[in-house]
């Protein structure tokens, strides 16, 4: 495994697997990686005869007041998990190197509707800044295949629509979130938390479950997400939203029969922002 930090050098790399008729996989990573990054890998791997993993906390899609400058950076830890994980090549590019003209004067990507609600609501401009970095790495990198977690649902959806919008050669690929074994998904910011809030945490993941099971029961989307937010406050936590939706645009969940509805929850506990999902059905 080999670790650029240019985009020339990056370049010449994917040249030589593309001109040997190679196909390339990408994982875009904010680093401090753990088990569930390391499955986006596995499942790039899979698709793939090469893969690229970016390691970068790109800091356009952090708003004021957040942990951009504590957002652990852990880049040789990343290295050597990577490289035990079958990576071919590490891009670790620097701030300047992605934003040449510097991060406030960067061309944007942004996608309109679907950025508005839920994470956008209450982080704006955290879309415009995940798209254009996402949008940049895949010009970078040009892969066939790209692979991003569930958890971050509607970036999932958000980099879905922004693919078939621009017209961009790259399969997305969605992957299932890695949970603990009490169900806590896996988040670099689970560090976070000290041991009374990390046990407490759980929670997030109990309410799910809880709203699946009144989704099962035919209770109306409002009643379950009433009950769902009383609870997180139960447990503790300062809840931003637990919401039912479609699960193809994360709309108001309709009438139709058969629907693919999800759940999904931000909350914090103490100083730390969490966010998790659940299929209904």
């Amino acid at each position: 495994m080999q670790t650029v930090t240019e985009i020339q050098a990056l370049r010449a790399v994917v040249r030589g697997w593309r001109e040997s008729g190679q196909a390339v996989g990408l994982v875009p990573t904010m680093g401090n990686l753990h088990a569930g990054h390391y499955s986006l890998l596995k499942q790039a791997r899979a698709r793939c005869d090469r893969v690229v993993a970016s390691v970068f906390v790109n800091p356009t899609q952090f708003g004021p007041g957040e942990d951009f400058e504590r957002y652990p950076r852990t880049l040789a830890q990343d290295q050597a998990g990577l490289a035990d994980h079958d990576c071919d090549v590490v891009f670790a590019p620097s701030v300047e190197t992605m934003y040449p003209f510097g991060p406030e004067q960067s061309v944007r990507v942004q996608v309109p509707r679907l950025t508005e609600s839920l994470e956008g609501a209450h982080r704006p401009g955290h879309f415009d800044g995940m798209a254009t970095v996402v949008c940049k790495l895949f010009n970078l990198v040009q892969p066939d295949v790209a692979v991003f977690g569930q958890k971050d649902f509607q970036q999932l959806r958000v980099i879905e629509r922004f693919v078939r919008d621009l017209g961009l050669p790259v399969t997305v690929l969605a992957a299932p979130i890695v949970r603990e074994a009490d169900g806590l998904a896996m988040s670099s910011r689970n560090q976070y938390l000290s041991p009374e809030e990390r046990k407490r945490a759980t929670g997030i993941h109990r309410t799910l479950l809880a709203m699946k099971t009144a989704h099962e029961a035919g209770r109306a989307p409002q009643e379950i997400e009433l009950e769902a937010v009383a609870q997180l406050r139960e447990l503790g936590f300062e809840p931003d939203y637990a919401a039912v939706r479609r699960s193809v645009d994360l709309g108001e969940p309709g009438v139709e029969p058969g629907e693919e509805r999800i759940a999904l929850i931000a909350a914090r506990l103490g100083a730390t922002r969490l966010i998790d999902n659940l299929l209904l059905n």
